[in-house]
């Protein structure tokens, strides 16, 4: 586990997963704009950025655009109040825009919570400077409550209105607050995602859903892992060891007759699709044959894209989010027809079996032996060697085949569209 941990493609995953949430888009903020935000995201996992030093960044971000990358945050939710929903939203698990004009239908939020929140951004601008486009937060801006009319002053969700402005870069107040021990949703929200990431439903869900009608099923899990991320100085890495060394993550996905139909008691581990990006890595990957996007240098895993307007059309069809919002529910993880006629039948999928140069071809070349040859490529699909009774049928199609290349080809296109390939189990 350790070893995965420090693979330069943990960094890759994840900054990838962060670009979704925090909205690295190239059409918002240009191509320069676009990458050194992404940058940021990226080599915050890679150096295992505590999870409290990242938010924190994050928010109080200022200065040049050169020398603060996070501050693109501001470019990408340039206005007050989109930049308190989406700061709920992603690092407290809550959603406040209901209450934005009415009372919240399903929590107690209300309008004052809300402008509340608001008021820690109203001094946040931009202006011009030697250095180029510059993130300041030293204005006065006040924030009006729309219905009355009178002036609302900074403060957190839940906490009283003070009587005072507070002095200062408010964001910094408000990064205090957000990142502190006891904050009722930072790290309940963040251990509660990360939950979700590896076992596949949110112990709150969804995950970025926390209210008083939906409640977690397992309060004293989700505390427990918050804790734990607490005091491990919000190490995000130690979260991820503690879930998956647990007997919950480990269990099948072969389900018994007590638990078939459960979907929310952990009972059993969830089969899930792979995300676009990693499915179409493992179709490099297993066929040995890279991909070149178009507008990079060089080739690249998928996981490796800064830029999710590039235009593929298989990771468009599997899913991956355009990043116009900041909910996890823009990623499509669910199957559907288009996918698998194209995993079936995509000139672009038996190419890459075909190709002169690949894996499957090399393999045919080097194995003589049937047996040896159906071994190797269950091994490069599945990460497992065959089973008595799949591997004889395989020998037999290799053995009676006039074309031993095209039969290897058509035993790699077969495990290529099986759920053991297609799916995480």
């Amino acid at each position: 586990v350790d070893e995965l941990l420090e693979r330069p493609e943990f960094a890759d995953y994840w900054a990838l997963k962060w670009s979704d949430l925090l909205r690295v888009n190239r059409r918002v903020l240009g191509r320069e704009g676009a990458y050194t935000y992404y940058r940021w995201i990226h080599d915050s996992f890679a150096a295992n950025k505590p999870l409290d030093q990242f938010a924190r960044e994050l928010l109080t971000a200022e200065g040049p655009l050169s020398e603060s990358p996070a501050g693109q945050f501001y470019k990408v939710v340039p206005k007050p109040n989109e930049m308190a929903s989406t700061v709920s939203q992603v690092f407290l698990g809550v959603r406040i825009e209901c209450a934005q004009c009415h009372h919240h239908p399903w929590d107690r939020w209300g309008q004052n919570d809300y402008f509340g929140m608001q008021a820690f951004f109203t001094q946040v601008k931009f202006k011009s400077s030697p250095l180029g486009e510059m993130l300041t937060s030293n204005g006065n801006a006040a924030t009006k409550h729309p219905r009355t009319g009178a002036a609302v002053l900074a403060h957190p969700l839940g906490e009283v209105e003070p009587e005072e402005t507070p002095e200062g870069d408010r964001r910094e107040l408000l990064a205090d607050w957000l990142v502190a021990g006891d904050n009722p949703w930072f790290a309940r929200s963040l251990a509660n995602r990360t939950w979700a990431h590896f076992l596949g439903r949110g112990l709150v869900e969804p995950v970025d859903d926390f209210r008083l009608t939906n409640p977690p099923t397992n309060p004293k899990l989700l505390d427990a892992l918050a804790q734990q991320l607490v005091d491990s100085g919000y190490d995000f890495r130690q979260l991820i060891r503690t879930i998956i060394a647990t007997r919950t993550y480990q269990r099948t996905t072969r389900p018994n007759e007590s638990n078939a139909r459960d979907e929310q008691n952990y009972s059993r581990f969830p089969m899930k699709r792979m995300d676009a990006e990693v499915l179409f890595d493992a179709v490099c990957q297993t066929t040995g044959v890279p991909e070149k996007f178009v507008g990079l240098p060089g080739t690249r895993r998928a996981i490796q894209l800064w830029d999710s307007q590039s235009s593929h059309y298989f990771l468009t069809l599997f899913g991956r989010p355009v990043r116009e919002t900041a909910c996890e529910c823009e990623r499509v993880a669910e199957p559907t027809v288009g996918q698998t006629l194209h995993v079936l039948n995509s000139p672009d999928i038996h190419n890459k079996l075909r190709h002169a140069g690949g894996r499957i071809g090399r393999l045919e070349r080097e194995l003589p032996d049937n047996g040896e040859l159906v071994d190797e490529l269950y091994l490069t699909f599945f990460s497992r060697r065959p089973t008595s009774d799949e591997r004889m049928p395989l020998v037999a199609h290799l053995a009676n085949s006039a074309n031993r290349r095209e039969a290897a080809e058509d035993i790699a296109w077969s495990l290529m569209n099986s759920l053991e390939f297609l799916f995480n189990h």
